[in-house]
């Protein structure tokens, strides 16, 4: 039985003394790119100071300074850990956990898309912003309290359709998008179509009029 238990404790740690190089070599690679990981996300505001993207969207009164931090903070966090995953992936596979790795692997491939649908997303909520301040001062003659509810209304319709990009970029129920949105498209040209019918139709009949009397000279 002594010699049972020795035999086990004797394999163990044959396996343990394999596993400790594999294991430093993997910390080692974890700890590097933490420190890149952070190092970038430190960066990153730096940039966007340098760009100077947050004077520029408050200066402008298109964003909240608040906002724009947020959506910095965001990209920023996305792409710490992206590294991060990028280099615990080698980490696993010295680590000899090759399963864990195919998960990894495809989290990082997907991860781009998330940077780009946050990017996508950042533009739709500047351009609703945008849209939002346009159709206000434009319609500044039909009255305040109506001004206010089209421009809600083109800010909201802005903010929908982004809404259905930044899905159909994160793979979300992309066929089911594609039908909505095929839908809503043809919804407003068969109601622009009603109404210019229905609006036109006596300018359209002058029209004809005119014409039949010039073929007739």
């Amino acid at each position: 039985m002594f010699l049972e238990i020795n035999q086990i404790l004797s394999r163990f740690w044959i396996k343990f003394t394999d596993f400790l190089p594999d294991f430093f070599a993997g910390l080692l690679i974890l700890s590097v790119g933490l420190v890149i990981a952070a190092i970038v996300k430190n960066i990153f505001p730096i940039i966007f100071r340098f760009l100077k993207i947050e004077s520029l969207f408050t200066k402008t009164k298109i964003l909240q300074k608040q906002i724009v931090n947020a959506w910095e903070k965001i990209l920023a966090e996305v792409i710490r850990w992206t590294i991060v995953i990028l280099f615990l992936v080698p980490t696993l596979e010295i680590w000899r956990l090759s399963k864990a790795t195919t998960v990894l692997n495809q989290l990082l491939f997907y991860l781009p898309n998330v940077i780009v649908a946050i990017i996508i997303a950042f533009v739709g909520l500047v351009i609703a912003s945008l849209a939002y301040d346009v159709v206000k001062h434009g319609t500044k003659t039909l009255g305040g309290v109506s001004a206010t509810i089209l421009a809600g209304v083109a800010k909201t319709m802005v903010l929908f359709f982004t809404a259905l990009v930044v899905l159909n970029q994160l793979g979300v129920a992309q066929d089911l998008i594609r039908i909505l949105f095929t839908g809503i498209v043809a919804m407003f040209v068969l109601a622009f179509g009603l109404a210019f019918g229905l609006g036109g139709k006596d300018l359209a009949k002058e029209i004809l009029e005119e014409i039949k009397k010039t073929l007739q000279k």
